[in-house]
């Protein structure tokens, strides 16, 4: 039953749930210097990864939530931490999130799991690492969680565990979520990022013909992902998309220790995404909830020296199973 009591206790200012979401991405300075790589794919399209190494023998793997990517805050400080503690870091940015445009009509989605199993069989084939661990940031995280429990026959014995953070488990009910008044200011941000990346796909593929004006209008992640994620991704619609990409039914299939740290407050998700009962059922999906952090926050002080309990957490998780 491996659900873990957190001691995760903020000062006042972070007891709230938006106040510490929106903390990370406004106020904090972090900064890194990555070596990037690309490598083409199966399907000849590329994938961007940004090394940061340190001699280790040991790497992790760092995967980006939505519209994010490796120059995310969350990214730069875990890659930072992990080096002063001895591992090597690579950035997965997914596709279409490197600074650059993919090559194909599709980019990713939050069950894309045959991009990270893709990018773990290369670290494998081209680098000598003797262990390889995967951390993901919501929609990133529901990539790994995804992946530990759908790849579970086939995952190298390199491949030690992983953490994720934030997770919309739930992908349906986390929808509905960020559709409500609450989230409004986020779900404009996501929505606009996303639509200059398809209006620039609708001019590269003329072919495909994308309703602008719906586009445009979308102000839920419903109506975008019926418009471009489900189709472009070979799914009937958002619902089928939601149901078939969400990591919540491949959790009690993970057979590698996996740890899911996420916050009560997170305005993000839904009852749903709390998955108590797989967690009891399990005895290698560790399930951590804290009572504040929001979304990816986990900020405990204004003084920046003592923010990193996210990356200390995640630290001592994969020392001691890693």
């Amino acid at each position: 039953m491996p659900i873990i009591k957190s001691k995760f206790s903020p000062s006042f200012p972070f007891k709230n749930g938006h106040f510490s979401t929106m903390y990370r991405s406004i106020f904090m300075n972090e900064s890194h210097s990555y070596n990037r790589r690309r490598i083409t794919t199966w399907d000849k399209d590329f994938i961007d990864l940004d090394f940061s190494k340190v001699n280790s023998s040991k790497l992790v793997v760092l995967i980006h939530g939505l519209e994010g990517s490796s120059e995310s805050k969350y990214i730069l400080a875990a890659a930072s931490e992990l080096n002063n503690a001895g591992y090597d870091t690579v950035s997965f940015n997914l596709r279409g999130c490197s600074g650059e445009d993919n090559l194909l009509l599709p980019t990713y989605h939050s069950g894309k799991t045959e991009d990270l199993d893709f990018v773990i069989s290369h670290l494998i084939e081209n680098y000598s690492y003797d262990k390889i661990m995967v951390v993901g940031y919501s929609l990133g995280g529901n990539m790994t969680l995804k992946y530990f429990g759908e790849h579970v026959k086939t995952i190298s014995d390199k491949v030690s565990c992983g953490v994720a953070i934030s997770v919309p488990v739930d992908l349906a009910s986390s929808s509905r979520t960020m559709g409500t008044s609450k989230n409004k200011i986020y779900m404009y941000k996501f929505l606009r990022s996303l639509r200059k990346k398809i209006l620039l796909k609708n001019q590269k593929y003329p072919d495909y013909k994308l309703d602008i004006k719906k586009l445009l209008k979308s102000k839920t992640f419903k109506e975008f992902d019926g418009l471009y994620t489900a189709p472009v991704s070979g799914f009937s619609g958002p619902e089928d998309y939601w149901e078939k990409a969400s990591s919540k039914p491949y959790l009690t299939s993970i057979k590698k220790p996996v740890l899911l740290i996420t916050s009560s407050d997170d305005p993000f998700l839904a009852q749903e995404c709390y998955p108590f009962k797989e967690a009891e059922k399990s005895n290698y999906f560790y399930l951590e909830v804290t009572k504040y952090g929001g979304h990816v926050g986990f900020i405990s002080s204004l003084f920046s020296k003592k923010n990193r309990w996210l990356e200390n957490r995640i630290l001592q998780f994969i020392k001691d199973y890693g």
